[in-house]
């Protein structure tokens, strides 16, 4: 195991709420130079509330719109809903994208970013939303309800994309299922969703030994670790494509494979893979 699978181990065998506090600890040398050097003021946040991801935050925030506007055709008047808008690494570039005729609602299982957010972005741009929901996920809560028997608080054809960033990639085979047929329901028709995923298919299977791995093998998904299975989960090609999303009734648009499992980088769009399925 390499060291850094060894600490990503260490971290989840953290009871939920020690991972926030561990990381918050962490980097609080850094974050206190930042914000007395006045590197990093509101709306972006300092690194130990960064609860996703690592790297720049800044950076990536416009990297992900920049993919976002190429291979899921946003537009500047879309109405766009953004499922784990965590700490607003989307939302923030996204207020210099969408006109006022557009509008972002973004929703999260972790209320300490739907506090920031709220904060630092609606109170700037109204048309900018933020919703807690108190769901159950072993890597970030401990709440009781589940995330299969959650039903999104929008109406039906509501928004013309939708986008998920490292959300599926922790959610197991009926939150995932239940979550896309939801996905349908809101999006209008012609809509797209742009959303992230761990695939397994024979390349992936065949180069994963490189790169992340998912060792434990179940009927149609992979884990990284049995004890906190939300930690990541890969899906096989065949169950996510077919019964997932197009039983569901929507369509696989695209697909762009990531370098999570050996890949060359300089040849993918994101460390995972994109999924982007359409509403007929």
């Amino acid at each position: 195991m390499s060291f850094k699978n060894k600490l990503r181990s260490l971290y989840y065998a953290l009871p939920t709420q020690w991972r926030f506090r561990v990381r918050r600890l962490f980097y609080w040398p850094i974050d206190q130079f930042e914000y007395l050097t006045h590197r990093r003021r509101p709306p972006y946040p300092p690194k130990g509330l960064i609860f996703t991801g690592a790297g720049d935050f800044k950076a990536q925030g416009q990297k992900l719109l920049q993919e976002f506007i190429d291979y899921g055709h946003l537009k500047p008047t879309d109405r766009v809903l953004d499922i784990g808008s965590g700490m607003g690494r989307l939302a923030i570039p996204m207020t210099q994208y969408l006109t006022e005729q557009g509008s972002y609602d973004g929703f999260d299982v972790v209320k300490l970013g739907v506090d920031w957010c709220t904060k630092h972005i609606h109170s700037a741009y109204p048309n900018f939303r933020f919703t807690y929901v108190p769901l159950y996920n072993d890597l970030y809560t401990a709440h009781a309800q589940k995330a299969e028997n959650f039903r999104f608080p929008y109406p039906d054809n509501h928004f013309d994309k939708v986008v998920l960033l490292s959300v599926f990639t922790h959610m197991l085979p009926e939150e995932t299922g239940h979550y896309i047929s939801e996905i349908g329901r809101v999006l209008k028709p012609g809509g797209l969703c742009y959303a992230t995923f761990f695939v397994m298919n024979e390349e992936s299977m065949q180069m994963m030994h490189s790169g992340f791995q998912f060792s434990h093998e179940f009927n149609n998904y992979f884990l990284m670790s049995k004890k906190v299975k939300a930690a990541n989960v890969a899906y096989k090609a065949p169950f996510l494509f077919q019964e997932l999303i197009e039983d569901n009734q929507l369509k696989v648009l695209d697909f762009l494979p990531g370098w999570w499992c050996g890949r060359k980088e300089e040849d993918c769009v994101q460390f995972q893979d994109v999924v982007i399925f359409g509403k007929s």
